[in-house]
């Protein structure tokens, strides 16, 4: 038997169109673990149309690669645990100072008695400049670093490097985990 017509192509549009539709139907009918199949899959034919804009495509690739678009949470677990490695590092490396800070206080006594008028002054954190790998910096860059993921400050005095990991982490690191509970949630959800 000899094909007369080649079949027509889809394009991943349509497909994801399809997939959608198909993944409706099981929600409707409360079979949701089918239903997160057709989801991956409309994800991925969104991600594959070259006709979408490309900050959609790499904000779904993005998706994708960090937790399989909420539906894998070792994913999720996976880059959270490697980010708040690389944050610990920094921290260790650049973030935390090479000694606490001292406060001084300077003031004047006046020639008759009187009032005293102290001002205290903690100098800038100070880069590390010895051996950054010990027990105690590890520490504080792990307390730092779990309190980020939870926006919290962990009150460390840190250098100017670490204040900006710090942001990064208290930005970065949260999103990462909201990822890995979702996950967590569509696999106990079905």
């Amino acid at each position: 038997m000899v094909p007369t017509e080649e079949a027509p192509k889809l394009q991943p549009a349509a497909v994801a169109a399809l997939y959608r539709q198909l993944r409706k139907s099981l929600e409707d009918g409360k079979n949701e673990s089918d239903a997160a199949y057709f989801y991956y899959g409309e994800c991925e034919m969104r991600r594959h149309d070259r006709r979408r804009p490309r900050a959609e495509r790499w904000l779904l690739r993005t998706y994708w690669a960090i937790s399989g678009y909420g539906l894998r949470a070792v994913r999720a677990l996976v880059w959270l645990g490697t980010a708040m490695g690389a944050t610990v590092a920094a921290l260790m490396l650049w973030g935390l100072p090479n000694e606490e800070p001292k406060q001084e206080a300077t003031g004047t006594v006046p020639a008759g008695g009187g009032k005293v008028t102290f001002e205290i002054d903690k100098a800038d954190p100070q880069n590390p400049t010895g051996d950054w790998r010990t027990g105690e910096r590890f520490e504080k860059a792990l307390n730092v670093t779990l309190n980020s993921v939870v926006f919290r400050s962990s009150g460390q005095d840190l250098t100017t490097s670490g204040t900006y990991i710090e942001m990064g982490s208290r930005v970065a690191e949260p999103i990462l985990l909201g990822l890995a509970v979702l996950a967590v949630r569509n696999r106990v959800k079905r």
